[in-house]
């Protein structure tokens, strides 16, 4: 974790039709720092993880992902359009949870978290077994490995999802409400499952929930959007207990 910038937003610009959904955003993370994202549906939380993701691209603006541009490459000292072998590149600094999780289900547990280090990231499958045994441990289904996903609780599919994105060793995961698609009683172990590895390694965390307690205890800094733009940003102690925007103080008393 050495402070270093390892995401920056300069200047971007989303729009859905008429509707702008980021606007002129410029934010950045830190290496090491976890980042929650709080505020209203709509306001361009969940935009942000997917143009880290490529799965969709800014109208105006750059991305870097640790010093490099997402969307774009430098040619001559002109920016132009990057070509997909380089954002193929860039994206595997990233990893993403998202709210459904995504298994194939026709795969066992096992080489559902090998599948893609095996294949794109060129690892022998010995290793990335290893690899997989030791991060099924880290969420807490050692003894799933052979499961196939329908035989698991939507909570336990989520924690494979969680070992799934760890498995390709990328330097910032993404978490995208990972806990609403799941029954309430569920919810719990799968918040344990991310403080854990929060608290134990250096990952960077960029989050966008709802579950306001888990925010306040994972934390480095909470950014709260409205309308596409940042309007205040702090400690989780400040932003929960002494918001300074009017909007913010609205928010967080209809969700809290």
């Amino acid at each position: 974790m050495d402070g270093s910038e390892l995401i920056r937003f300069d200047q971007v610009t989303k729009r859905f039709g008429s509707n702008t959904v980021l606007d002129n955003l410029d934010f950045s993370v830190s290496s090491g720092k976890h980042v929650t994202l709080i505020g209203p549906s709509g306001s361009g939380k969940t935009t942000i993880l997917r143009l880290l993701m490529t799965l969709i691209k800014p109208d105006e603006g750059t991305i870097k992902v640790d010093g490099d541009y997402l969307t774009h490459e430098d040619r001559g000292g002109t920016l132009v359009p990057a070509g997909e072998k380089h954002t193929r590149e860039v994206r595997k600094k990233i990893g993403m949870v998202f709210q459904q999780f995504n298994l194939f289900p026709n795969m066992r547990v096992l080489r559902n978290i090998t599948e893609a280090p095996v294949h794109v990231l060129g690892l022998g499958k010995d290793e990335a077994e290893t690899r997989a045994r030791e991060l099924l441990d880290l969420v807490g289904l050692g003894d799933k490995c052979d499961a196939y996903p329908t035989q698991l609780s939507g909570g336990q599919q989520q924690r494979v999802a969680i070992a799934r994105a760890l498995a390709m060793r990328p330097q910032v995961m993404l978490l995208d409400e990972v806990t609403s698609a799941l029954d309430p009683e569920l919810v719990a172990g799968v918040l344990d499952v991310l403080r854990d590895i929060a608290h134990t390694t250096d990952i960077t965390m960029l989050c966008v929930t709802h579950e306001m307690n888990f925010a306040r205890d994972i934390s480095d800094d909470v950014l709260m959007f409205d309308a596409g733009r940042v309007i205040e940003s702090g400690p989780p102690e400040k932003i929960f207990t002494e918001p300074e925007h009017e909007r913010t103080r609205e928010f967080l008393s209809a969700v809290l």
